[in-house]
């Protein structure tokens, strides 16, 4: 891919990813955390103690992962991890789907159902996140090529 064109795909796949992120964090962080892990342990995966733990960290490492996008810090670390949080994100949602389970997503807070055009926009957002793992750590093994290339001139 042509380098120009994909720094561009790279910098609106950060845009979006980033500002998704930090605005699912925002929406489960404005509200006590239990309400989010009401969401948590409807998709009936963890016990309580998991439910607990995953419903007062994830927002905060959503936070996290949008702001690195955002800011394009350590985009080889944080692509591939939102990528790997996304890509377990579609396959619960898409598991739940599956079994019938009329839940709340708990994607942006409380009060999504969870249904056909969740699973569009999760995939949706997985797609643009493997976009953006891929260009990321493409054009690190460039740059890491061409620094070995330099040393060995």
């Amino acid at each position: 891919m042509n380098r120009p064109v994909s720094n561009w795909i790279a910098l609106a796949a950060r845009g979006v990813l980033g500002l998704i992120f930090i605005y699912a964090a925002w929406m489960k962080l404005k509200d006590p955390w239990q309400l989010f892990a009401v969401a948590v342990d409807g998709y009936q995966l963890l016990p309580p103690r998991g439910v607990i733990v995953v419903a007062r960290t994830l927002p905060w490492f959503e936070l996290a992962l949008g702001a690195l996008l955002l800011g394009g810090v350590w985009l080889r670390v944080a692509a591939p991890a939102v990528t790997l949080l996304l890509l377990v994100f579609f396959g619960i949602l898409l598991s739940s789907y599956l079994k019938g389970m009329e839940i709340d997503c708990g994607c942006f807070g409380p009060g999504e159902a969870l249904g056909p055009s969740t699973l569009i926009r999760e995939g949706a957002l997985l797609a643009v996140s493997i976009t953006l793992t891929a260009i990321a750590t493409k054009s690190a093994k460039g740059v890491a090529h061409a620094a070995t290339k330099v040393r060995n001139s």
